[in-house]
Order: C-alpha cells, then sequence, then structure tokens
C-alpha cells in the first residue's frame, strides 16, 4: 500500500481551517504548527508542532522532522518566511525565500515593482520618524503612510496635508513589527484583487475579484464580489499587469492575491501577497464563482501533484462585512433567518454578545460576515445585502 503524503500547515487558527479539513478530505497526513495548543485547527491535525508561525528554524526542523512532501499557510503574511525557508532546505515546491521578503516587505515589494517596470504608486521610504525632513516638500497630499510590514489594514492612515504627517506616520510605525513605514501616493479609483496560481512558473489567474471598503481614513475591506463587474478592456491590462507583478518578486510555484487600483491613468499595483487571498475570498468566493477548489490546487502543487484548474461554472458569489455602533454588544437577533435564506452560503460572527462593537480602523474590528452565491456577482451582492438586513444588533 501507497504510503500517505505528509502536508505541514503552518498555523492552527480559523484561516488555516479549510486547509487542515482539506487536506485530510484529500487522504493526506496532517501536521500543524502552532504556538497555541488551543488554536482551533490543532484536533484536526495527526500531529502537532508547538512552535511559532514565524519561528523560520522552528518551522523548518518541524518540517523535517514529519518528512513533509509539501509545507503551506493560509492568508497570511508573515508565515510565508518560515514556509519558504523550509521549502528551500527541503527541497519542496514553493516561493524562495527571497521571494517570501519581496512579498512580505511592502518596501522590497515596491521596489521590485519599480525594477521590473510593474506600475505602482509614487513612495517615499522611512526608517523611523527622525528622517521626516528628508521627504519635506517633496509629497503631495492626500497620501498614504502604512507599516513596512503588516497586514489586514493595520496602521494604515490616510494624510490630507503637511499638518497630519508626522502623526500619521508615528500611527503607521506603531503598527509595524520592526522600523519602517512606507508613504506612498494615494491613489483613487475602482480597486479590484486577482486571485493568481502559478504552477512550474506559470501564471493562472482564476478570477479578479471587486472590492468595497469603509474608504478614508483606515480603507478596510467590507464586501468582495466575483467575477468583476469591470469591462473586458480594463480585465485584460489588470490582468496583464498582475502577471508581471507576480514575476517581479520570482513567484514560480504557489499561489497569490494581487491588489490592483484601476486608476483614470490606467492600473497600478497596491500590493501583492504569496499566498492565497484573506477575507473568505480563496477558499469560498472563488469556488462559489467558478468551482474551482482553490485549496486542494495548492495543497496538490505543494506536494508536486498535477492540479486541475478548470472552471467547473461561471456564477457569482460575494461576502459582506457586518458593522455596527460603537459599543457593547448586547445581543445579536436573525442569524438562524439569514442562514435558511435562498443563496446564502454561510453567515458567521466575529464578535459576539458581551464584547464591544469597534469604529472600524482595520479588519479586527469587524462584526461578522455573510457569504452568498447568484447567478451573477450582483445578485449575489443583493443576496448579501438583504440578509444583512435581516440581522439585529443591540448595540449600548
Amino acid at each position: 500500500m501507497k504510503d500517505k503524503k505528509k502536508l505541514f500547515i503552518v498555523g492552527g487558527s480559523y484561516l488555516q481551517l479549510p486547509a487542515i479539513i482539506k487536506a485530510k478530505e484529500m487522504g493526506l497526513q496532517v501536521a500543524v504548527a502552532d504556538y497555541n495548543p488551543s488554536a482551533v485547527g490543532v484536533s484536526y491535525a495527526d500531529k502537532y508542532y508547538n512552535v511559532s508561525t514565524i519561528d523560520e528554524d522552528g518551522i523548518y526542523k518541524a518540517a523535517k522532522d514529519f518528512r513533509a512532501n509539501g509545507v503551506i499557510t493560509l492568508a497570511t503574511d508573515m508565515p510565508m518566511r518560515a514556509v519558504a525557508y523550509a521549502c528551500d532546505n527541503l527541497g519542496l515546491n514553493g516561493i524562495s525565500y527571497d521571494t517570501a521578503i519581496k512579498s512580505t516587505d511592502k518596501g522590497k515589494m515596491i521596489k521590485a515593482f519599480e525594477d521590473h517596470g510593474v506600475a505602482h504608486p509614487w513612495y517615499f521610504i522611512l526608517q523611523d520618524i527622525s528622517q521626516l525632513d528628508s521627504i519635506d516638500g517633496k509629497i503631495t497630499y492626500p497620501c498614504i503612510s502604512k507599516p513596512i510590514d503588516s497586514s489586514g489594514s493595520r496602521g494604515v492612515r490616510l494624510i490630507n496635508n503637511p499638518e497630519e504627517l508626522r502623526e500619521s506616520i508615528t500611527y503607521s510605525l506603531s503598527y509595524g513589527r520592526k522600523s519602517g513605514v512606507i508613504i506612498e501616493e494615494y491613489m483613487r479609483g475602482y480597486e479590484v484583487s486577482v486571485e493568481i496560481i502559478v504552477v512550474n512558473e506559470c501564471v493562472h489567474i482564476l478570477a479578479v475579484t471587486d472590492k468595497k471598503t469603509t474608504g478614508a481614513p483606515s480603507f478596510v475591506e467590507m464586501r468582495h464580489s466575483q467575477p468583476s463587474e469591470l469591462s473586458k478592456r480594463h480585465l485584460d491590462k489588470i490582468r496583464e499587469l498582475a502577471v508581471k507583478a507576480v514575476l517581479s518578486v520570482g513567484i514560480k510555484n504557489g499561489p497569490a492575491h494581487v491588489e490592483i487600483m484601476l486608476t483614470e491613468n490606467g492600473p497600478k499595483v497596491i500590493e501583492l501577497g504569496a499566498r492565497l487571498g484573506g477575507d473568505f475570498i480563496s477558499t469560498h468566493l472563488v469556488p462559489l464563482s467558478t468551482g474551482i477548489d482553490l485549496v486542494q490546487a495548492v495543497i496538490k502543487n505543494a506536494c508536486g501533484d498535477e492540479v486541475d484548474l478548470s472552471p467547473k461554472f461561471a456564477m457569482g458569489s460575494s461576502i459582506q462585512y457586518i458593522s455596527g455602533d460603537v459599543g457593547l454588544i448586547k445581543s445579536i437577533e436573525g442569524l438562524d433567518v439569514v442562514s435558511n435564506l435562498d443563496g446564502v452560503y454561510e453567515v458567521g460572527m466575529l464578535k459576539g454578545a458581551g464584547e464591544k462593537s469597534n469604529e472600524i480602523s482595520n479588519s479586527l474590528d469587524r462584526l461578522g460576515y455573510i457569504i452568498s452565491q447568484g447567478s451573477t456577482a450582483l445578485e449575489a451582492i443583493d443576496i448579501c445585502e438583504r440578509a444583512a438586513s435581516c440581522i439585529k444588533l443591540e448595540i449600548t
């Protein structure tokens, strides 16, 4: 009897749960590494390693001990360095360590775009607030400040004038893991993301996702939908730019999530991740709109197996996040009604009674979500909106 292949998953949180469950369904042996032994995914795994997801040498040694055929993580940025370090040292399919750095350090990322002719916003990089004088008079307003090494809209701030510059940079620096902030052009336009998997240096675009955010000052993502409503002419340019961006950071095997702004001067890349898109885009929206099992494809590619990327159908899908007034959540009603509505695929709360409802300043402030499927993207969006109207939040 042929031995089962072994998949090593970096992270045991709910973000990794779709990969853990999928790998078990595929008949693989699964190991999970996480510093938290109570992480939700640990109980699903065949083996658990008590290792931090950002401990590069620890992850490598654990994957080696497990004799992994593939190493992955889903929807999180910083563990990508540990994944790449393990893949490099074990000779497994995945991104190189150099690519992992370029994909998780926004400064190195935008320099790679610049070196390879990938359209991007103008930018300046500061290591700390003492370098503020070096950009005096060189920037135009409004502009954006954000940490070099954070994600999930954490630390992002719109800067409207010179008076806001110092405070905004200090705010962004407070959200970074190390010193460093990037000041860049505030791009106006239509924002999308491009969902990609690269197999043996061949870039496959699986979907283009429309995005709605809170807008200024934090630009937290509140809705995604597929397929994009943009014209073919715009989508062709967006796809072409996304491929250039992926190749510029050196992704040869593995997924990518590329965020692009369609401006009046054409599309420009905001940033990318060398991993599946978060916010349930890759785990739920892509399968609901195309029939492509993207998580399975990533697992197979990581293990060196053949990948099926052919669409099974053409539908619409959407996720809408739930927000509420600022205060203490007293009760939540209507979830049972929403879960039984036609077209609603999943509804979930991220905060419950007794927890605080904050102003939406980053992705962790969102209260819950609704995921839907319709015959078109617009129908899926309408299902989400009707479902959201059925949820009653009592907040004091």
